[in-house]
């Protein structure tokens, strides 16, 4: 075990990043992480968590306390609406001293809030953005961290094996860049969704699908637009909570947040329907996407 003898790794939150990033960890280290996720509480959804980290070989507390006690390093990954919650009630259970790594989708304001609870309580806190989907690099998604703990956390990820950088000094900073990149990133999703549903209905999705093709080559515009509805099907609620932070980011710069909330109600709407992703073809996404609606 070596480096790792007296360090205890905690996910907040158990979903597609913590998965992720313990499965790109090695043996060893995954041996020091434990999960805390709200899911465990509700008979309901406690198999789906107590399985996953079966499967990767990570424990799985039976209170957030017990997750806390002793914790060096956590990582806070719920869904952005309840982020700040999460802060304060870890506040309320972490030793002085521990790295608290905010992964979650929020504004600055939103983080700047959590960063008080966690100071408060004696824990470092770091603002930290994960700037990629994290499915294909696992641990080495590229994230940014800002705040003043963030060299020092940034030390300790790279000893992960995972691939943090330093954006600045500032709680915000980190979380400002990502929020902004999402106004486009998930704004393609949504704007996609409102085409290809469109053109799918007024039968014209090929005409459609061959215009941009011939208007920006350097995409497969069938198969990018495949990807982003299964993006808004498989993962839409959590980012139409992310897609609302967005809009409070640009609400606190003093501007209008209009495309930001227009993304949010596309993905949302769409992940309520319940869907998985389903064949990989734009023509089939849609479809079931409409009959869905129609119903």
């Amino acid at each position: 075990m070596g480096a790792f003898s007296s360090m205890k790794i905690v996910f907040l939150g158990f979903g597609e990043a913590g998965r992720a990033f313990a499965r790109g960890w090695d043996e060893a280290l995954r041996a020091r992480a434990t999960t805390w996720d709200i899911k465990l509480d509700d008979p309901a959804t406690r198999g789906e968590i107590a399985d996953a980290c079966a499967a990767i070989g990570v424990a799985c507390a039976q209170t957030l306390s017990g997750a806390l006690d002793g914790a060096s390093h956590v990582f806070s990954l719920v869904t952005a609406d309840r982020a700040r919650e999460a802060a304060a009630q870890a506040a309320a259970h972490l030793d002085a001293g521990a790295l608290f790594l905010d992964c979650n989708s929020c504004s600055p304001a939103t983080k700047r809030a959590s960063q008080a609870a966690i100071e408060a309580a004696g824990g470092r806190y770091v603002d930290v953005a994960v700037m990629a989907p994290v499915a294909a690099a696992l641990h080495r998604t590229p994230l940014l961290l800002s705040g003043c703990h963030a060299a020092e956390a940034c030390a300790a990820l790279r000893g992960f094996g995972m691939r943090p950088a330093v954006a600045g000094d500032k709680v915000g900073e980190a979380s400002a860049i990502k929020m902004l990149r999402s106004v486009m990133i998930k704004g393609l999703e949504a704007l996609t969704a409102e085409c290809m549903l469109a053109a799918r209905r007024a039968g014209v999705e090929d005409a459609v699908l061959a215009s941009l093709q011939a208007s920006d080559p350097q995409w497969n515009w069938a198969d990018r637009a495949a990807y982003n509805l299964e993006r808004m099907m498989v993962h839409g609620a959590r980012r139409a909570a992310e897609m609302e932070e967005v809009a409070n980011t640009i609400a606190e710069l003093g501007l209008p947040s209009r495309m930001a909330e227009a993304t949010a109600l596309w993905q949302r709407e769409i992940a309520a329907l319940g869907l998985d992703g389903g064949a990989a073809d734009v023509a089939s996404r849609t479809d079931r996407i409409l009959r869905c609606l129609e119903s």
